[in-house]
């Protein structure tokens, strides 16, 4: 066991090594080192100038009941859930607070598409007499078994399952992701009660495990973040950063993870809690909730760019009370051009549920022109690739048309923008040509701006790639 000195310093050096790679880049205000990743347009890291053009939020647009918490081991206090793409299928857990009149209980239900979910039988823990259930925990007190699939190449497969539950959260883990065990005794982080819930996962990029709890600053939810080598000896944790001008809203949960599509991008989904309005005069608790969108690229500073709701409550007096419109942790995709989030509506009410929303893939937020039309210059960047894929939507009528510049402002020649073939339709991998051609690798390694025309359009995200 290293002591707490070796534990401390070793957690805080992997810390400020994945975020000096940014600080770096920021400092520097010159070149972004993009290499071939995909750049989602969620925050103004990329672009340098911009003219009547705005980032804008894309709610998740409500879908179907995915699930239904009316079993009598899950019940109206269903709140804390997690969704994960696994292979060739989804996982979804969720888990009751039980308020201390039973044994908190942790269920599992699994799907082939992300859409249509079904509860298998486990026949793993007896309630009521019965292990016909889809039971994986019963324990007071565990209200937030919060799982991810470990993709560490340095972990167990007895461990490649694991979880924090708890408060403060224990270590949990799993072969299969159904049959768990509790690995020691000891909380892992032990700097708070933690009894919001947890979320962890392991970030390939930054090479450590990563993980976001709740806590109170000055009387208000707030988010505060930790990180392992090893998911056994974590750092002090500290609260996340917001840019000076961000509200002080009350953040009660948070549902941070990398995107899938893009890693080196956190998103998270954090449920914002009004404690003081109250919409039923009847219901027996004040406040009311909905999701927002956070972004981050080193895992601490965090962007609170948009403030409207990125899930907002729907018709109905259960979805206007408090600790409804809960985010699950996770995003999946479920469709060639889908991706998928999660919430839990009518907390408290005995119709308790899941509910599915749906977004086009990248689509968290986009640039968008109006018909007059806008445009945008990038940082200086550099990229690695032969061509440039862009994911957009146009109206009818509506256009894009890009340029490479020189770092001075020139264009290259070549790739002018009246040379650019137009790019109107609705596409995830469009490949932009210059009078018919697309070879940029002349350029690839060497310091470029992009130049973008839009009109009508939305661009949602670009990569450079083979």
């Amino acid at each position: 066991m290293l002591n707490y000195s070796v534990k401390y310093w070793l957690a805080l050096a992997i810390l400020l090594q994945s975020t000096s790679v940014t600080l770096t880049s920021t400092a520097q205000q010159t070149v972004r080192d993009i290499g071939s990743r995909r750049e989602l347009f969620v925050d103004n890291w990329l672009i340098d100038t911009q003219t009547n053009v705005a980032l804008t939020l894309h709610p998740a647009v409500p879908r179907e009941v995915a699930l239904e918490f009316s079993q009598p081991w899950a019940g109206p206090t269903t709140g804390f859930t997690a969704v994960m793409r696994d292979s060739d299928r989804f996982r979804f857990y969720s888990s009751n607070d039980s308020d201390g009149s039973r044994k908190d209980a942790t269920s599992y239900a699994e799907s082939m598409d992300g859409i249509v979910w079904k509860r298998p039988s486990l026949g793993l823990i007896e309630f009521q007499g019965s292990k016909e259930n889809n039971l994986i925990w019963l324990e007071s007190s565990i209200h937030n078994f919060n799982p991810f699939r470990d993709e560490n190449p340095a972990a167990v497969e007895a461990e490649r399952y694991k979880a924090l539950a708890g408060g403060p959260p224990r270590l949990f883990a799993s072969a299969d992701g159904i049959r768990w065990r509790q690995v020691q005794d000891q909380p892992v982080l032990t700097d708070g009660a933690h009894d919001s819930q947890n979320v962890a996962f392991w970030d390939g990029l930054r090479g450590c495990y990563v993980a976001y709890a709740r806590y109170f600053a000055n009387g208000v939810r707030h988010i505060r973040t930790s990180t392992s080598p090893d998911f056994r000896n974590w750092s002090p944790s500290q609260p996340i950063v917001f840019p000076p001008d961000a509200p002080n809203e009350h953040l009660y949960t948070n549902a941070i993870t990398p995107y899938f599509r893009a890693p080196h991008l956190y998103v998270g989904f954090p449920m914002r809690f009004v404690p003081e309005r109250q919409l039923d005069p009847q219901h027996p608790h004040k406040g009311i909730s909905d999701g927002v969108l956070i972004t981050s690229r080193d895992g601490l500073h965090f962007e609170r760019r948009f403030l409207e709701s990125f899930i907002r409550p729907d018709f109905g007096m259960e979805n206007w009370t408090d600790r409804t419109n809960l985010p699950a942790w996770g995003v999946v995709q479920t469709g060639p051009s889908e991706m998928s989030v999660y919430w839990v509506e009518h907390f408290r009410h005995s119709t308790v549920r899941l509910r599915r929303g749906s977004l086009r893939l990248d689509g968290f937020a986009s640039l968008r022109a109006s018909p007059s039309g806008g445009e945008l210059t990038t940082h200086p960047l550099r990229f690695e690739g032969s061509r440039l894929s862009l994911n957009y939507q146009t109206s009818a009528t509506g256009s894009l048309r890009v340029a490479v510049l020189k770092p001075d402002g020139t264009e290259h020649a070549g790739f002018e923008a009246a040379s650019c073939n137009e790019i109107y339709g609705n596409e995830l991998d469009r490949t932009v040509t210059w009078k018919g051609k697309s070879d940029l690798g002349r350029l690839a390694g060497q310091t470029v701006r992009l130049r973008f025309a839009l009109r009508n359009a939305d661009l949602y995200a670009m990569q450079f790639v083979q």
